[in-house]
């Protein structure tokens, strides 16, 4: 599966700006200058090819393309609307410059009529990609530009000509419409739900914002109920400070679904909240933002509901093989953060932090289990149930609670701080910066470290974590998870476009606040169940994934095939005209 995961993240590498439309234009009239500065330099005809079959089609097309595609509610910009005039220039000057000639003299005319026809589908393809996935609403928009060169084209080389670009444009759009009708098939027969409608969805979210993609979310989502832990550290004078553990996923990309969930919930709680990571893979991505409110509106239903306590034991390290865990009891709940640094850190599906939970709930009432998701080398699969890795998660955790139900507890103080930093999403940094929860109990003092981020890069949790352990004496780095840094890239960690040298002193920042803020405190916790939250479901990600991958494998001999047949059928219909 992560081969499959690996896959679908590459074909971000196809996602570009378009370059202004001033520039796009100024090289298609270059292209068509060219081509007449060379027809009339060699004396060949039609010397006025270049301007009449190039230049000028190629500035009708720009003007009206974004009209017509906006005429059914839709959008392009005018940079894309050049950019797809400059692109049909050059497909189409690349096949009527074919070297061929040099074996078939006199065939130009056949091979500008092809060019033309490809030009057309070529375009039909593209707006029906970025624009409005309905073909017959791009057919008008798609002939602009192959039908005025075609008058050109009568113009220079006569009525037949216009005959055969006729039936060019015939075969060839029957072509790319067949192959678009191919591309629809997978997704529709699997999910109900168009390929190219998603496609139009992603780019609107890309450069507009647009939330339609939770349209489709919606069509395969699922509901299920999960359990929400937060600890709730009361002080006399100062605000109540909430950890909360979610286990839904906070994704899956920038604003979509639930790739903000962290500071939604941070927000709607009020006072210091931090938002860390539970146990959940990419099946429980929230379906829309609108889902959060159930989330929110669970754990405020058990804040009258707490039980407080003023006793805190020590944080303890415990391993077992790969995984480590920080474990700290506050009375009668048990905090408890996992990581497997330096080895690859990925989410832990749902059925092992409910089993973990399940299990230290014979010690604890509540149990808070979070994955910190703080080692990343690549975009890897989830840890399932069942794995060794998994198996090692369940054992360290159960060894975790005995040994913390054992620890002697004693008062604590509690302090909290929220550093906002210079770096933004595509550094790496979601928009709550840094958070810190300092706890002091018998002398120690542990610090509890949340970025606002998707994992951190290998190697980078130790650097910091050296530096932090010169004031605390045990701490542990965490990431929310937040989404909102990825928008076509799975992998965007903190520490990978900024280096830990210029995070340490955010850091070091937000844990001196959090300790200068330590209160004596009282703690209680609650575990709100979260009902009917709609989320992807089981499995759905990989189906997608293994979906796309399929389609992506045959979608270019399916062209090639879809393409030379109908340039078999321009031959024999340009034999038949001729």
């Amino acid at each position: 599966m992560a081969a499959v995961e690996s896959k679908v993240e590459g074909l971000s590498k196809y996602m570009f700006t378009a370059p202004s439309w001033q520039r796009s234009l100024i090289i298609t009239i270059f292209l068509g200058v060219a081509v007449d500065v060379v027809s009339i330099y060699r004396g060949s005809e039609p010397t006025c090819l270049g301007t009449l079959g190039y230049i000028i089609p190629g500035i009708i097309a720009f003007i009206f393309t974004k009209p017509l595609v906006e005429v059914f509610g839709k959008k392009i910009t005018w940079n894309r609307s050049a950019l797809l005039v400059l692109a049909s220039a050059v497909f189409s000057l690349i096949i009527t410059l074919f070297p061929i000639q040099l074996i078939f003299p006199g065939i130009l005319p056949l091979l500008f009529a092809v060019s033309l026809g490809f030009v057309f589908g070529v375009r039909l393809v593209v707006l029906v990609a970025i624009a409005d996935y309905r073909v017959s609403r791009m057919i008008l928009p798609a002939i602009v530009q192959s039908a005025f060169a075609a008058v050109a084209g009568t113009y220079f080389f006569g009525i037949y000509f216009g005959y055969l670009a006729i039936v060019i444009h015939f075969l060839f759009g029957a072509g790319f419409i067949f192959f678009l009708w191919l591309v629809e098939r997978p997704l529709k027969k699997i999910f109900h739900i168009s390929t190219l409608n998603f496609i139009n969805a992603f780019i609107a979210h890309n450069t507009d914002g647009s939330m339609a993609l939770e349209d489709f979310f919606r069509q395969i989502g699922e509901e299920v109920f999960v359990p929400q832990v937060t600890l709730f550290f009361r002080r006399e004078g100062k605000k109540t400070i909430k950890f909360t553990v979610p286990n839904v996923h906070p994704g899956p990309m920038g604003e979509i679904g639930g790739g903000n969930l962290p500071k939604i919930i941070h927000q709607s709680l009020g006072g210091e909240t931090l938002v860390a990571h539970g146990c959940a893979t990419h099946d429980f991505n929230l379906i829309s933002e609108n889902e959060i409110p159930k989330i929110i509106s669970a754990i405020q239903a058990t804040e009258d509901s707490v039980v407080y306590c003023n006793t805190a034991g020590p944080a303890v390290r415990y391993r077992y093989e790969t995984v480590e865990v920080l474990a700290q009891p506050f009375g009668n709940v048990l905090l408890m953060v996992s990581t497997r640094s330096p080895e690859k850190t990925e989410d832990v599906d749902y059925p092992i932090g409910l089993s973990i939970m399940y299990d230290g709930q014979k010690r604890f009432e509540h149990v808070a289990f979070v994955d910190a998701h703080n080692c990343m080398v690549e975009v890897t699969s989830a840890v399932m149930p069942a794995t060794k890795t998994a198996h090692e998660y369940m054992k360290v955790c159960n060894i975790a609670s005995v040994g913390a139900k054992d620890e002697a507890q004693a008062t604590f103080e509690a302090g909290a701080s929220h550093v906002t930093v210079p770096f933004d999403r595509s550094l790496g940094f979601g928009d709550l910066g840094i958070q810190a929860l300092a706890v002091r109990t018998g002398g120690k003092t542990t610090a509890y470290v949340i970025f606002d981020g998707n994992n951190m890069q290998e190697g980078v949790r130790e650097i910091i974590r050296d530096e932090i352990l010169k004031t605390v004496d045990d701490c542990e780095l965490m990431t929310t998870d937040t989404h909102v840094v990825n928008t076509v890239s799975g992998r965007n960690p903190v520490g990978l476009r900024v280096p830990p040298e210029e995070i340490i002193p955010y850091v070091k920042e937000a844990v001196a606040k959090a300790i200068g803020d330590l209160t004596p405190s009282e703690c209680g916790a609650t575990t709100a169940w979260c009902e009917h939250i709609v989320v992807f479901g089981s499995q759905r990600i990989s189906q997608l994934a293994s979906t796309v991958n399929t389609l992506m494998t045959f979608l270019a001999p399916m062209a090639f095939s879809i393409i030379l047949l109908a340039f078999i059928f321009t031959i024999l219909a340009y034999m038949y005209l001729i």
